[in-house]
């Protein structure tokens, strides 16, 4: 298994300024090698490997309109050209239905404000003294917040939007050490007014970030508008929205990262129903449904079941969770969204409508849940249609009906 730990860099004047070169020329030289398969694709050649555009970016590095790239470590350059041959390969497996179909590469704007360049082993070094030592760039200063559990193989600089610098260590990792083994499995059913509901009956409330936010963003945003635009005051005003949503975006991590924790450690078995992220998105909820991060919270409880040893479990989308009784498994149709607690017709039964689809999501997967705790409980069973309505003046002779006797 691999894994990422990310860390918060502090490089100097020097330091910056040499990492800025960095990016430079890794966009450089990626931008060059698209476009020479583009050409190559337009002309009806073949496909240029990434060995032939190794070769070309060594001969173009000898040239006077490309020296400039020795100023940099040529292992950054390198894994450019890695980095290419990733996308082209996620574009192809896309295209071949192996994974969710992303855009053609392209190219790399020197205006974008996240950057980010990778080295490998070999090119870099943790000092003894704790500090990140990088090719052609020096010590730079590290706040480590853990140890590393394993030699990293490779890190990556990262240079947010909000100007801040990250090394991300891709550690080659085992199995970590199982959990004890415990006896409850718990169902999650994902949504906007509450952010999870457990099988259990817990309702989790949605922290809502980014709505939380929305005034000082609003704020942020009107200051940048009123700028002049390639004005340093604009690039200030740039970087205080940038912050802003940086903080946003750290919140619900942190959120993401503490409750999926939880949840595996209280539970030996955890379901969750698969939701169309792409497609909900796109609606009237899009806004809602991207400050929640459904599918980084769901990504986390998967990476750390596998990693604790616990089950992990995705059932299908077309799932009638919400339509299903949890009690007597019968499906009384859809319902508005508007309706939060319905009664089944079938058995009367009053059902909380998340907690119901988390209990039928745990149910669909196979696991032992039941509705002991949530909150579900018998309601009246409505009358038989032959016995509904008033009866002022009842007759002797109809005394038993539906085989009660009256008397």
């Amino acid at each position: 298994m691999q894994l990422r730990y990310r860390f918060r860099l502090y490089p100097d004047g020097p330091q910056r300024a040499a990492l800025a070169q960095a990016f430079g020329c890794a966009r450089v030289v990626f931008n060059d090698a698209l476009r020479a398969r583009e050409d190559a694709r337009a002309a009806g050649l073949p496909y240029v490997t990434q060995g032939q555009l190794s070769k070309a970016l060594t001969a173009s590095k000898k040239t006077p309109e490309r020296a400039w790239l020795n100023e940099v470590s040529a292992v950054v350059l390198q894994q450019s050209l890695r980095d290419l041959d990733a996308a082209y390969r996620y574009f192809f497996d896309g295209l071949e239905g192996k994974r969710s179909k992303v855009g053609v590469p392209r190219m790399k704007s020197r205006k974008k404000s996240h950057q980010s360049v990778r080295f490998t082993r070999g090119a870099f070094k943790v000092t003894d003294g704790g500090r990140l030592r990088l090719a052609r760039i020096g010590e730079v200063r590290v706040r480590w917040s853990r140890a590393l559990p394993s030699p990293p193989s490779s890190v990556a600089v990262v240079k947010d939007s909000a100007g801040r610098y990250f090394c991300s260590f891709a550690v080659n990792s085992g199995p970590g050490e199982a959990l004890p083994p415990v006896s409850s499995e718990v169902g999650i059913d994902l949504g906007l007014t509450h952010f999870a509901v457990l099988s259990d009956g817990e309702k989790i409330a949605s922290p809502r970030f980014l709505r939380r936010a929305e005034k000082k963003l609003k704020r942020a945003q009107r200051s940048l508008a009123r700028k002049k635009p390639g004005s340093s005051n604009r690039e200030k005003a740039r970087h205080k929205v940038a912050r802003v949503n940086a903080r946003v975006a750290d919140a619900r991590r942190d959120f993401h990262h503490q409750l999926s924790t939880r949840i595996i450690r209280e539970n030996q078995a955890v379901a969750v129903e698969t939701l169309p992220v792409e497609k909900l998105v796109r609606t009237r909820l899009g806004k809602s449904v991207r400050d929640a991060g459904w599918s980084a919270f769901v990504d986390m409880l998967e990476y750390k079941a596998a990693r604790y040893g616990r089950t992990f479990t995705k059932i299908g989308r077309y799932e009638q969770t919400s339509q299903t009784c949890s009690v007597c498994h019968v499906n009384s149709g859809p319902k508005a969204l508007d309706i939060r607690k319905w009664t089944c017709p079938a058995c009367g039964a009053l059902l909380d409508r998340d907690v119901n689809a988390a209990i039928n999501i745990a149910t669909a997967a196979g696991l032992a849940v039941t509705a002991c705790g949530a909150r579900v409980r018998p309601g009246l069973v409505p009358a038989p249609r032959h016995e509904a309505g008033t009866h002022p003046k009842p007759r002797r002779q109809a005394a038993r009906q539906a085989g009660v006797a009256l008397r």
